[in-house]
């Protein structure tokens, strides 16, 4: 199995990002995709997550309203739109696949990409 994610980069507050994570190795339509994030001397946290088929989406209390998870399973892509960029976050960015549901736990997930960086200035 392989996670690879695209799209981060050194934005200024305010900007967008779209992050990508393309999968392979799995039978993608049968794994919840999540996004988690990790900055420098924090712990990951959850970021989103979606369903198998995208019906469901979750979110972490901080990026509500500005953030959204997306899937396309005919491209075995996730994706991660992130409007109204802050400074705080600014991290590493991980896709991860889940055969569970236990959705904003990275416990559950069973595998996991390299991560992308996004830095956002002031």
């Amino acid at each position: 199995v392989k996670l690879v994610e695209s799209g981060g980069s050194l934005v200024q507050a305010g900007a967008s990002l779209r992050l990508s994570c393309a999968a392979s190795g799995l039978t993608f339509c049968l794994a919840g995709m999540g996004w988690f994030r990790q900055a420098p001397g924090k712990v990951r946290e959850f970021v989103a997550a979606i369903s198998r088929r995208g019906r469901d989406t979750y979110y972490g209390d901080s990026v509500k309203g500005r953030f959204t998870i997306s899937r396309d399973n005919d491209k075995n892509t996730a994706y991660l739109q992130m409007n109204s960029l802050k400074p705080e976050n600014t991290a590493d960015y991980y896709c991860a696949a889940t055969f569970g549901s236990n959705w904003r736990s990275r416990r559950e997930y069973n595998y996991w990409g390299e991560g992308t960086q996004v830095t956002v200035s002031t």
